[in-house]
């Protein structure tokens, strides 16, 4: 690869190489805070043109990887941060052995962790993100990692994926948090990365025990209702990318993290309710 990138996210270090300077310089933009890979990389990513000649008449970045979808579509070089991130994401889904994988976000506060899990749209992005403001510190946005020997959530605060709406919500809700490049028409919208605060990278290496299990619902009135054990279990396996891979360990680290835990599920119209709600079961 012509240009390389390399960072450390929590536990996890990745290499990242592209036949394209511009998605670099992106990426090193966005990850300035974060610390530097010592040694050699979890995940290498490759971003490559689909044709030789793609490389310069109308550029279309095809993902490589460690892993690789062979059939997934490329996207216009304008879009090549957010192929990096998606690479990236699926060297973790696809390769993740170390932890139990959720699809999830997760804050932490005095030690203990909120885990916030559901379908695409629930907000999860969203209340992890506004909850930076009122003390909490970001743990996890997209996939939150759980340590099968120990029950605790591992921190991976990767820049935070914000769209459509919820970028301007952010924006004012954060005045000073530094963002990413706004990228347009992607394929689920307009898309903007928020970076961690201070506190959440430079708490990077610091676990925190699970006590909240949340199951978020956004664009309705205002509710909570208790989970039980067996719905919570099912609904997270379905969450996870690397529960059957890992066998009895991620039958035994699942089954710990929702016996362990408040389960609960919250409607909400819009965010400061969720916070609301949040805080009150907290």
């Amino acid at each position: 690869m012509r240009h390389v990138f390399t960072v450390r996210v929590g536990p996890i270090g990745f290499r990242v190489g592209s036949e394209w300077r511009t998605p670099i310089e992106q990426l090193n933009a966005l990850y300035s805070d974060y610390p530097p890979l010592e040694g050699v990389s979890d995940f290498t990513v490759r971003l490559e043109p689909v044709r030789p000649w793609r490389r310069w008449v109308r550029p279309a970045v095809s993902i490589a990887g460690d892993y690789a979808i062979p059939d997934a579509a490329p996207l216009p070089l304008a879009q090549g941060l957010l192929a990096a991130e998606m690479a990236m994401n699926l060297q973790m889904a696809l390769g993740q052995r170390r932890f139990l994988l959720l699809h999830a976000a997760a804050a932490e506060r005095d030690g203990r962790a909120i885990i916030m899990t559901g379908e695409s749209g629930a907000g999860k992005s969203t209340l992890v993100a506004l909850l930076q403001r009122r003390g909490w510190r970001l743990m996890a946005d997209e996939f939150v990692l759980v340590d099968p020997s120990t029950g605790l959530v591992v921190p991976f605060p990767r820049p935070i994926s914000m769209k459509n709406a919820a970028i301007a919500v952010a924006a004012a809700a954060l005045p000073g948090a530094r963002f990413g490049p706004l990228l347009y028409g992607t394929p689920k919208g307009d898309i903007r990365h928020l970076v961690p605060n201070h506190a959440a990278l430079a708490a990077m290496d610091e676990a925190a025990e699970p006590a909240l299990l949340l199951f978020p619902r956004f664009g309705l009135p205002a509710e909570q209702r208790p989970v039980g054990a067996g719905e919570a279990f099912v609904r997270l396996t379905q969450a996870s990318t690397n529960y059957v891979g890992l066998g009895e360990a991620g039958f035994t680290a699942l089954t710990r993290l929702v016996n362990g835990v408040t389960r609960m599920a919250i409607d909400y119209p819009e965010a400061d309710t969720a916070a609301a709600l949040i805080e009150a079961m907290w």
